[in-house]
């Protein structure tokens, strides 16, 4: 079920420092979550509070997108980066229905290069027509990783062909002008590893040291079963070349549906973990450097009420598409399903993993869950520190955001909730009247959330609810916003917004320096040794 390398992989955890504050203007990384924790909190600041797209005011440009955008955006070295579909051609030699990453300038949202991948036509898994790239991509220095709509894990150099350079050890490309991708490495995991995803691949990589993780998209077929349980669902690959370190396929024959989602890392009570939500429902920790298992949690259990399956049966249990969080010592996940299928009752859990073996210290993160913590010192499972469901949590897509004491989580039906971080106490609620696929962004003192309407609602962050503004982006919000240097970035559903109180960013520049080999910390404050889905 795992493949690990024979080569043993040094550096991994290597404390390297960064150019940079973390997530700050000069930080040469951006992914789903300002670091590999996946938290959904950024340090940038001077956000706006207010605009208005019909007016203009506070919008510093636009960019047009295709008609169906999951991915991203993403934004560093003065690029912003979309996954989206060709149904707005940049190219008129590309045309037809594909998957697209786009390219853009961070100054002014002029149009820079794109790549683009014909959609699957074997029948091995689903490639659903209009879909396009569903990953949101992730830089590190002058690479841009993401998963494509055909399953692969693509490294591509962050100024496309506009450097005059052909990068490898992938250089057979078709198109070398200056508006194409220069593919670096590509990884097809349907024909090289056996993936058969279902659905769409969505995964956000993330980068660890010289590793690249993602999850495959491995599922079930149209009958419901899993055609390819051998097949990995979570790889690793060397940074450098694209070459799988290890893999694995732990839920096997056990897939409830599909898989989208992403990997997470930190260091929880002193031992560097990979985290993986699983598509059987089970949240599992690897050791990053080999791909050991560490622990897992059964975090989709049955529910409060037997719900539909996705093929007609009684589901007795939930699906995993949300990243863990790690943050401190716990890590914080909710469950879902394919957002096809409804809201439902769901699950939001604060889960304290073991400690290092031998280890008989706790270091708990937030208050109220010391006692927790200290119970299971040197014990080697996991345990539930709290947990919330039924009627007061519905099923997710997204990811929490934790910051001072409190934890923020929308669920699928559109509530948006702020809970105590160490005891799941809920002390508010808001109701966006429309079903949430992104994630809540805290940045700047405020909360940004965007749903399936098109409405994006800015409210104060704190134990108090209080909304600053709410205002319609004209199509549908089906990613989390991203926030750099003073602007918020929100791609609707077919629009790429740069929005600021009127700094614009600088012009892209080279990245002349070596890449980091290193994450940042899981907060500008905190030092670190060493990250829908949708």
């Amino acid at each position: 079920m795992r493949r690990i390398s024979l080569v043993v992989l040094m550096g991994v955890c290597a404390p390297v420092p960064l150019a940079g504050s973390v997530g700050g203007p000069d930080d040469p990384r951006a992914m789903l979550g300002v670091t590999p924790s996946r938290n959904m909190v950024s340090p940038a600041v001077r956000l706006p509070a207010r605009w208005d797209p019909a007016t203009g005011e506070a919008i510093l440009w636009t960019a047009a997108l295709g008609s169906e955008t999951y991915g991203g955006p993403v934004e560093a070295a003065g690029r912003v980066f979309v996954g989206t579909n060709n149904a707005n051609p940049r190219n008129p030699a590309v045309q037809g229905d594909r998957g697209v990453v786009m390219a853009f300038s961070a100054r002014d949202g002029s149009f820079l290069w794109q790549a683009t991948h014909e959609k699957v036509t074997e029948p091995r898994g689903v490639d659903w027509p209009l879909q396009g790239v569903c990953s949101t991509p992730a830089v590190e220095g002058d690479r841009l990783y993401y998963v494509s709509n055909r399953g692969e894990l693509v490294a591509a150099d962050t100024e496309g062909f506009l450097d005059g350079e052909n990068d490898g050890p992938f250089t057979a490309e078709a198109d070398r002008g200056p508006a194409a991708a220069d593919i670096v490495w590509a990884l097809d995991m349907r024909r090289e590893l056996g993936v058969v995803p279902h659905n769409m691949p969505a995964s956000s990589p993330l980068v660890v040291g010289d590793l690249v993780f993602a999850g495959t998209g491995n599922g079930v077929g149209e009958n419901g079963k899993v055609p390819a349980p051998p097949a990995p669902s979570l790889v690793a690959v060397r940074r450098a070349t694209g070459e799988v370190a290890w893999s694995d396929a732990s839920p096997g024959d056990r897939i409830l549906d599909g898989q989208w989602s992403s990997p997470s890392y930190g260091v929880i009570r002193g031992r560097p973990q990979l985290l993986f939500p699983g598509g059987d429902g089970w949240l599992y920790a690897f050791a990053p450097e080999t791909g050991s298992l560490l622990w897992k949690f059964d975090a989709g259990g049955p529910p409060p009420a037997p719900q539909e399956a996705p093929h007609g049966a009684t589901q007795p249990r939930e699906s995993l598409i949300a990243p863990a969080v790690i943050h401190g010592d716990l890590a914080y996940l909710g469950i879902g399903q394919d957002p096809e299928l409804g809201p439902g009752k769901g699950r939001l859990w604060a889960i304290g993993p073991p400690a290092e073996p031998g280890s008989t210290t706790a270091s708990p993160a937030v208050a109220g869950s010391t006692a927790a913590l200290r119970a299971q010192a040197g014990s080697t499972t996991p345990s539930p520190v709290w947990h919330v469901g039924g009627d007061a949590f519905s099923r997710t897509l997204s990811a929490v955001a934790v910051h001072d004491g409190l934890v923020y989580a929308a669920d699928l039906r559109g509530f948006l909730y702020a809970l105590e971080a160490g005891t799941g106490t809920a002390l508010w609620s808001h109701d966006l009247f429309a079903n949430v696929w992104g994630s809540p962004l805290v940045a700047d003192g405020k909360v940004y959330l965007g749903d399936e309407d098109g409405d994006l609602v800015v409210l104060r962050a704190g134990r108090k609810l209080e909304i600053l503004h709410e205002v319609n982006m004209g199509s549908a919000i089906y990613t989390t916003p991203f926030a750099r240097d003073g602007v918020l970035y929100v791609a609707t559903r077919t629009k790429l917004f740069a929005i600021g109180a009127g700094r614009r960013p600088a012009d892209p520049k080279p990245q002349a320096a070596p890449r980091p080999t290193t994450p940042p910390p899981d907060s500008p404050a905190a030092p670190h040794p060493a990250v829908p889905g949708i």
